[in-house]
Formats: C-alpha cells, sequence, structure tokens
C-alpha cells in the first residue's frame, strides 16, 4: 500500500457510474420480480459495497466514508447506475464508488437472471472526482 499519512485530511469525493444492458422484457419485469424490486436491492447492494471496499481491494486503504448513494434509472436499453462516496480523508474515493456502481449492476443481473441470460454489464467509469492533491477530474475534459 502507498503511504498516505502526509497527505491532507480534505473533503473527496467521487462519481462512477454503470450500464447494465436489458431486453425490453426484463425491463418490463423489473418492478414485478419474485425476489423483490432489483433497483432497490441493487441500492443498498452497493452501499454496503463501497464500505468493502478494502476487503475486496487488496492495496486499497479503509477509509471512513461520510457518504455513499446509489441512484438507478430505468432508461431505453436498460438501467442506468449511478454510484457516489464521499470521505474526508487522506485519500481518495474512486475506486469506493467503483464497487458500488459494479456491486449494483451485479446485483440487477442476479435479480434478473432467470429472465434473460443475455443481459450485459458495461461501461463502468469513473465520471468526476474531486478532492485530494491531485484536484478535480472530469471524464471527458481535457
Amino acid at each position: 500500500m502507498v503511504d498516505v499519512g502526509d497527505k491532507l485530511a480534505t473533503r473527496r469525493e467521487a462519481v462512477a457510474s454503470a450500464f447494465v444492458e436489458l431486453s425490453d422484457a426484463v425491463l418490463e419485469a423489473l418492478p414485478q420480480n419474485p425476489k423483490g424490486n432489483p433497483l432497490e436491492v441493487a441500492r443498498f447492494a452497493g452501499i454496503q459495497a463501497a464500505k468493502q471496499t478494502s476487503s475486496l481491494i487488496p492495496m486499497c486503504h479503509q477509509i471512513a466514508l461520510s457518504f455513499v448513494d446509489i441512484q438507478t434509472k430505468i432508461v431505453e436499453g436498460g438501467v442506468a447506475i449511478e454510484a457516489t462516496a464521499a470521505t474526508v480523508a487522506g485519500t481518495g474515493v474512486e475506486m469506493e464508488a467503483m464497487v458500488a456502481a459494479s456491486i449494483a449492476a451485479l446485483t440487477i443481473y442476479d435479480m434478473t437472471k432467470a429472465l434473460d441470460k443475455g443481459i450485459r454489464i458495461r461501461d463502468v467509469v469513473l465520471i468526476r472526482k474531486t478532492g485530494g492533491k491531485s484536484g478535480e477530474y472530469r471524464r471527458g475534459s481535457l
């Protein structure tokens, strides 16, 4: 692990996204799932996953998260997921946001796989991050 002991504790926030590609039939069936509402369960799973990031990825620091949220939105062709993680610490929360988005997507897959085996998870990316030594990052900006 990298030594972050000399870094200033500042507010840091990261937003990541993922997309779960679903057929129209699966999208129509989303709320009426025998296992429960996949979008709500994915929200809880993503929050829980963010808190476990350092246990899942060996070189990640264990940090106290001050905020985690997962937003899901049914859109044409699937479900768009946006995960936000924040902390006041000496290291960033990009991995926490990306793990949250990934696990939320996997949860939707798990809860809908009985309806369609062709589900795809794609576009897990960091959208933006703020705080820390490297400052602000926004996907797509120079």
